[in-house]
C-alpha cells in the first residue's frame, strides 16, 4: 500500500491516520526515487502516539534526498534515535526499535519496527509545600492545586504534562497571595524495568503579600490623582494578579498614558536576578540512566511569612492632542469616513475632551463629548452635545440633543470573575422625524435611563464560557405634550465550550415599551432591529412597524440566535447560525422573521470580526454582514 501527501510531489511520507493504525502495519511511501521507502509495524502503540513517531521520522527522512553512503547510514541512525526519544517523552523507557535498510527494484526501503515495551505511569506523588501557603488558612489553596495538577497516580508518564503540570502549578500559586511563588525542587525518579515513576514537587510561595502605597514614575503633565482614581484598593488587600492587570488595562485605556506597567515591589522581596531565574525545562528521559532522578534544586524564601509592598506603577504619557480620519465600509450604510480630535489636559484639569464627525450615505454625525476622570467611589461621569441626520427604512430623524452619563464598573471581588456595570443617563432632545409619504412632526423630549449588566465570563474580549445578563428600564415624557412612555429590556447571553475548539452561544433579547401615542415617542426609544447583531439575513432596522414605504418601531421585540462556531487555528474560525425575531404590537402578534447562515470568525486585539452570509426565510434574500467585537 502506498500513500503521498496531497499535492506535494516531494513529500517523503504522509502522516498516519487512524484507519492505517489498525491494519497493525503502515507503508509510507516516497514521491521521488531518492527517498526512502518506509514502512512500520507499530506494535502496540496507541493511534495518537504512533502519529507522533510518524511526525518525527518524515522529518528525518525528508533529509534522505541526495546523500551518500556514509550519510544515508548517519540518517538511518537519526531516524532510529528520533523514533526511540519521542516513545520517551510520552512514558516508554524500555522500547525495541529496529530499522533495517534496503535497496529493491523501486528504490532504498527503511523496514522500522517498534516494540514500546510497558508504559510507564506515576506510582507516587510527593507534592509538598513550604513558606506561608503552609498556614493552615490556605488549606483550600493547597487542596485546590493539588487537584489540578495533571500527572496523577495511576496515570501514563508522558515528558509534555509533567512540564506543563510545573508550569500550571506556579502560575496558579502565584496569581493570589504568592506573587513569588517558584518551584525549590522536582525530580521524576523513573524505573524503567517497573515501568513506574515517583514524583516529587516542592513548590515555596515566599510571604503572604498585601498592597500599602502607590509609587509612580513618569508623571509630567498629569496629577498623580488621576493614577489613584483608576487604581482603587483598600491598603492591606491581598495581592491578587488579575487586579494588577486590570489596573493596567484601564490606565492603558485612558487618554493619558500610552504605555503603563502595574506590579508590586518586588525588588523589596527578591533580588532582581532571583525574579528574572525560571525553572528549568528538562527534555526527554535519556532511558540510558532512567532509574537516576531528574532533579531542580534551589534555595527557598527565608524571610518574614506576611510583607505589605507598595503598587508600583510606571507610565509614559500620552500627547496632549490627537486627531484622527478613518475610512470604512459598513454592510449596513456603506462607505463612511469619520474624523476624531481629543484632548486629554483642558485647561489644565485632567479631562478629556472628544468631538468627531461621523459621515456615510444614511446618517450624518457630529458630537462633542468631556470625560471626566473617574471619582473616589468609582462612578465615571461624562456629559456633551449631539446633532445627527438618519435616514434609514424610509424615516428620516433629524436630532440635536445635550446628555450627561454616569457609569460605574464594580471589579470582580477577590478571587471571583463576576463583574457588574451600572449606568444611568439622561438627555433632552428635538426631534424633527419624516415618514415617507405619510406625515412629518417636530417633538421635544426628555428621558431618564438605568441599564444593569453582569458579566460572568473567562474573557471579555473573546468568551468560551459563561454568560451576561443585562436589564434597562427607561421614562420619558413629550414636552409641551401630553405623551408619556417607559420601557423595559432584558438581555442574556451564554457561551459553552464543549471543546477547546468548539463553542456553542446563544443569545436572548426582550423589551417593551408602554406609551398612549406610539407614534409620539423618539425614534430610538421604541424599537426596531435587523442586522449584524441582531437578526442576520435582514436589511439594518429593516424590522419593525410597516407604515406606508417605512419600517417604524413598535412596543414589543423579542431576538433569539443560536450559534455554533469551530475553530480551525488560534485565530481562525467558521460559524453556524440560526436568528430569528418579532417587533409588533405586543408578544404574541405579528410575524417572526428568522435567518439561517454561515460565516468566519477572525480573532483580533478588539474582538472577534465576523463576516456572515445570512438567508432570510422570510424575505428570501441573501445578505452579507459583518461586525467587529463582542455586542454587550
Amino acid at each position: 500500500m502506498s500513500w503521498e501527501r496531497p499535492g506535494d510531489k516531494k513529500a517523503p511520507t504522509l502522516r498516519l491516520r487512524l484507519a492505517m493504525v489498525l491494519s497493525g502495519m503502515l507503508v509510507l511511501t516516497a514521491a521521488t526515487a531518492q527517498v526512502p521507502e518506509i514502512t512500520i509495524d507499530p506494535g502496540n502503540l496507541p493511534p495518537e502516539i504512533l502519529e507522533r513517531v510518524i511526525d518525527a521520522i518524515d522529518s528525518i527522512a525528508e533529509m534522505a534526498d541526495d546523500v551518500d553512503g556514509g550519510e544515508g547510514l548517519r540518517l538511518r541512525r537519526r531516524a532510529r534515535d528520533v523514533t526511540v526519544t519521542t516513545l520517551n517523552t510520552e512514558g516508554y523507557f524500555s522500547p525495541v526499535v529496529n530499522l533495517d535498510a534496503a535497496v529493491d527494484e523501486i528504490g532504498r526501503t527503511w523496514d522500522i519496527t517498534i516494540n514500546p515495551g510497558p508504559r510507564t505511569v506515576v506510582h507516587d506523588l510527593d507534592l509538598g509545600f513550604d513558606g506561608a501557603i503552609g498556614q493552615p488558612r490556605f488549606e483550600q489553596n493547597r487542596e485546590r492545586l493539588r487537584q489540578d495538577w495533571l500527572l496523577q497516580e495511576g496515570k501514563p508518564f508522558r515528558n509534555a504534562e509533567w512540564e506543563s503540570s510545573k508550569s500550571t502549578l506556579v502560575t496558579q500559586a502565584s496569581a493570589t497571595y504568592f506573587p513569588i511563588a517558584r518551584l525549590t525542587q522536582t525530580a521524576a525518579e523513573i524505573n524503567a524495568d517497573e515501568a513506574q515513576g515517583n514524583l516529587i514537587v516542592k513548590l515555596d510561595s515566599g510571604p503572604s503579600v498585601s498592597l500599602g502605597e502607590i509609587r509612580v514614575k513618569g508623571l509630567k503633565r498629569v496629577p498623580q490623582s488621576v493614577i489613584e482614581r483608576y487604581i482603587r484598593y483598600e491598603r492591606g488587600q491581598p495581592y491578587e494578579r488579575r487586579r494588577m492587570v486590570d489596573w493596567q488595562q484601564d490606565l492603558q485605556a485612558s487618554p493619558f498614558f500610552t504605555s503603563v506597567k502595574v506590579d508590586i515591589a518586588r525588588d523589596d522581596i527578591l533580588p532582581k536576578q532571583e525574579q528574572e531565574e525560571l525553572p528549568e525545562a528538562t527534555g526527554a528521559l535519556d532511558p540510558a540512566v532512567a532509574e537516576q532522578a531528574e532533579t531542580l534544586a534551589r534555595e527557598g524564601y527565608t524571610g518574614p511569612e506576611e510583607v505589605t509592598l507598595p503598587i508600583e506603577v510606571e507610565v509614559v504619557e500620552s500627547r496632549p492632542r490627537r486627531m484622527s480620519v478613518s475610512l470604512g465600509i459598513d454592510d449596513e450604510v456603506g462607505p463612511r469616513i469619520e474624523t476624531v480630535y481629543r484632548q486629554n489636559i483642558v485647561a489644565g484639569f485632567p479631562v478629556e475632551l472628544e468631538t468627531g464627525l461621523r459621515l456615510d450615505p444614511k446618517r450624518k454625525l457630529g458630537y462633542a463629548d468631556i470625560h471626566l476622570i473617574p471619582h473616589e467611589n468609582g462612578y465615571r461621569d461624562s456629559f456633551g452635545v449631539l446633532a445627527q441626520d438618519v435616514d434609514i427604512e424610509g424615516v428620516h430623524t433629524k436630532r440635536m440633543a445635550v446628555g450627561a452619563i454616569r457609569r460605574k464598573t464594580f471589579p470582580p471581588a477577590f478571587g471571583s470573575r463576576v463583574e457588574y456595570e451600572v449606568r444611568y443617563g439622561t438627555q433632552l432632545a428635538r426631534e424633527s422625524t419624516e415618514i415617507d409619504r405619510v406625515e412629518s412632526y417636530n417633538m421635544n423630549s426628555l428621558i431618564g435611563t438605568a441599564d444593569l449588566t453582569r458579566r460572568d465570563v473567562n474573557d471579555k474580549f473573546d468568551p468560551r464560557e459563561g454568560h451576561v445578563l443585562g436589564v434597562g428600564a427607561g421614562l420619558g415624557t413629550e414636552l409641551g405634550g401630553s405623551n408619556r412612555f417607559g420601557r423595559l429590556t432584558a438581555r442574556g447571553q451564554y457561551w459553552w465550550s464543549p471543546r477547546t475548539d468548539y463553542v456553542l452561544t446563544t443569545r436572548l433579547e426582550l423589551g417593551r415599551v408602554w406609551t398612549r401615542n406610539i407614534d409620539r415617542v423618539p425614534d430610538d426609544f421604541s424599537f426596531r432591529t435587523g442586522g449584524a447583531s441582531t437578526v442576520r439575513g435582514y436589511s439594518y432596522l429593516g424590522l419593525g412597524r410597516e407604515v406606508g414605504g417605512a419600517i417604524r418601531g413598535d412596543l414589543s421585540m423579542i431576538v433569539a440566535s443560536l450559534e455554533g462556531t469551530k475553530y480551525f487555528s488560534d485565530i481562525l474560525g467558521g460559524a453556524l447560525f440560526i436568528d430569528t425575531g418579532n417587533v409588533s404590537s405586543s408578544f404574541g402578534k405579528g410575524r417572526w422573521s428568522t435567518g439561517v447562515g454561515g460565516g468566519i470568525r477572525v480573532k483580533t486585539p478588539a474582538g472577534p470580526l465576523q463576516v456572515d452570509l445570512a438567508y432570510g426565510l422570510r424575505t428570501k434574500d441573501i445578505r452579507l454582514h459583518f461586525a467587529l467585537g463582542v455586542a454587550f
